[in-house]
């Protein structure tokens, strides 16, 4: 029995001349990337890698207050200072 072999098709993309490269539309669609994401570019031994990257956005990062709040709340949690949920509701009147 042969060994099963997988093929990627290969797809073209082009350099511009301000060294922006056009990835093909079938990628894009594959990975959700949209104009204006980010991706992260790294050389290889044989060529380059391009991977989606996540960049958070300033409405996605914690001020210093609430980190506190967080580092707090982990605190808590971790030396078992909680309550169950129905409990909260009980004691909200909820």
């Amino acid at each position: 029995m042969p060994a099963k072999t997988t093929t990627t098709r290969v797809r073209i993309g082009r350099v511009g001349p301000r060294r922006q490269v056009v990835i093909p539309r079938e990628i894009l669609k594959t990975l959700k990337l949209r104009e204006g994401d980010f991706v992260a570019i790294s050389k290889q031994q044989n060529g380059v890698l391009i991977r989606p990257k996540h960049m958070a956005g300033s409405d996605e990062v914690l001020t210093p207050g609430e980190a506190k709040k967080v580092r707090h709340a982990i605190k808590q949690v971790r030396s078992g200072k909680t309550k169950r949920w129905d409990q909260v509701k009980d004691e909200l009147g909820l």
